[in-house]
């Protein structure tokens, strides 16, 4: 059954949960008027660096370069350098200090600078000269990561990639050169991942999109193996960024408490609704459900599951209460230094300053921490701005968060009350992935929904249910059991 919505607008929910849509014009023209603000960069305009991003991206803040080492790999991770470019006083960067963060609607984004910025100047577009900080990092062949540095840069990408075409180039024994070694090393990141009992989620998109006669369809995206490649280069200076933080003891990091028993084994019920066996990654009989497992071993199952299925997209998106609690620390605050332990490790935001402002501030953080380490200044000399400003940073932060979840739900929920309406009085086969009381919370696989079921079913079971309720107006969708 292939579901679609008519025309949406999801302007109103912009407007209802208070996302501002636009810029004012002074700061698109002072978004097109930036320069250089460093003293100094290193010239690697020679390196071939390439960016990998979804069709149609522009806001492009990462580009990478990877080459073989004795034993292991150097990996070149160029990220924009928006703290190089942005006055932090200016009208553009105190719009973003105010927003938080891009926030993602199926029809247009709300960014979190002027697109001329965000688009153009700081965006690391092929054959073109910008201004980057370039992480360079030693792995080794077992992928635990043997040095780290960070430095101010000029650099020149010689291709915007998309994942599904770096996918089949990799397939078929021909992909782009400074990428060929991508799988060696995303492999052996993900080999250190699991040593270090990280869970790795994996989450394919539940998206909303336009279809070509104006329709919007709700689907699950591909997540082709490089996207997990890809993401581990990120996660690789994100660990770096957190363990100079950590040693130096100044910076942001992002801290996660350990999962609770309650919430493994609340996993465990829905991974055995889901038709997995926590034993194999795979499909199968799961006797064991809800009993009590470590979360090296849910990492080891998660690592196992095919993340490209309704059902796969399911168990992943249900992991993600391993991971509830996470925030931003700013190191020195507190007498413990920051772990997340969804990473295994220290971790910091690092690697997407063109949608996240966080990034921004813990960019000059690493960038003066690693300037002391070479010796070019006595001490750790961070900007007075990050100082003046990173608290602010950081509610930011935990705002937006919240509102781009909110923003993120609501338009699943318009749309799958849309898609659904007709089907009102129809039954579904929903795998019952938690009980609330005289409710319980359902995955009905197509099309791929989530949502409440009166009548408690048993929790952990498959089940027949009654779709009773798909009201667009109120972003609500019910089912029933036993079903009609």
């Amino acid at each position: 059954m292939k579901l679609y919505a008519a025309e949406l607008n999801f302007r109103e929910i912009a407007q209802e949960l208070g996302i501002p849509e636009t810029f004012p014009p002074a700061l698109h023209e002072e978004a097109k008027h930036v320069s250089d603000r460093r003293v100094s960069r290193t010239d690697m305009r020679h390196v071939p660096f390439v960016t990998i991003d979804p069709p149609g991206s522009m806001d492009l803040d990462q580009a990478v370069f990877i080459e073989k080492v004795d034993a292991g790999w150097r990996v070149f991770y160029a990220i924009a350098d928006v703290g190089g470019l942005l006055d932090p006083h200016s009208e553009v960067a105190l719009e973003a200090l105010r927003r938080g963060q891009t926030i993602y609607l199926p029809d247009e984004p709300t960014r979190l600078h002027p697109a001329e910025f965000s688009e153009g100047a700081a965006s690391l577009l092929p054959d073109q000269d910008r201004v980057a900080l370039v992480w360079d990092v030693i792995v080794g062949d077992d992928g635990e990561a043997q040095s780290a540095d960070i430095y101010p840069a000029h650099i020149r990408s010689v291709a915007r990639l998309e994942y599904m075409e770096v996918q089949r180039s990799i397939d078929a024994g021909e992909p782009h050169p400074s990428i060929a070694l991508l799988p060696d090393v995303g492999r052996a990141r993900q080999g250190s991942a699991l040593r270090r009992n990280a869970i790795n989620l994996r989450l394919p998109s539940q998206s909303v999109v336009p279809t070509d006669d104006g329709r919007w369809e709700l689907r699950l995206d591909d997540r082709p193996p490089v996207m997990d490649w890809n993401s581990e280069m990120s996660l690789l200076a994100g660990m770096m960024a957190g363990e100079m933080m950590a040693e130096a003891g100044i910076g942001v990091m992002r801290s996660l408490m350990p999962a609770s028993k309650k919430d493994t084994r609340e996993f465990t019920v829905a991974a055995h609704a889901l038709g997995f066996d926590l034993g194999t990654g795979g499909s199968g009989s799961a006797s064991g459900a809800g009993a009590e497992v470590s979360i090296g071993e849910i990492a080891q199952f998660l690592a196992g599951v095919d993340a490209s299925t309704s059902r796969g997209m399911a168990v992943m998106k249900d992991a993600a209460r391993l991971l509830r609690g996470s925030g931003y620390v700013r190191v020195g605050t507190t007498d413990e230094m920051p772990v997340h332990a969804g990473v295994g490790g220290s971790y910091a935001h690092v690697t997407a300053p063109l949608r996240r402002l966080i990034d921004r501030f813990g960019l000059e953080y690493c960038l003066a921490i690693a300037a002391q380490r070479r010796g070019e200044t006595a001490s750790i000399e961070v900007p007075a701005w990050v100082d003046e400003q990173i608290d602010q940073a950081i509610d930011s932060m935990k705002s937006s968060s919240a509102l781009a979840s909110n923003a993120d739900r609501a338009c699943l929920n318009k749309t799958e009350a849309v898609v659904l309406e007709p089907w009102v009085g129809h039954t579904f086969d929903a795998a019952v992935l938690h009980n609330k009381g005289e409710k319980s919370e359902v995955f009905v696989e197509n099309p791929p929904v989530f949502a409440n079921c009166v009548g408690a079913p048993e929790e952990g079971t498959q089940q027949l249910v009654s779709l009773i309720r798909a009201v667009p107006a109120e972003l609500d969708v019910e089912f029933a059991w036993p079903a009609d």
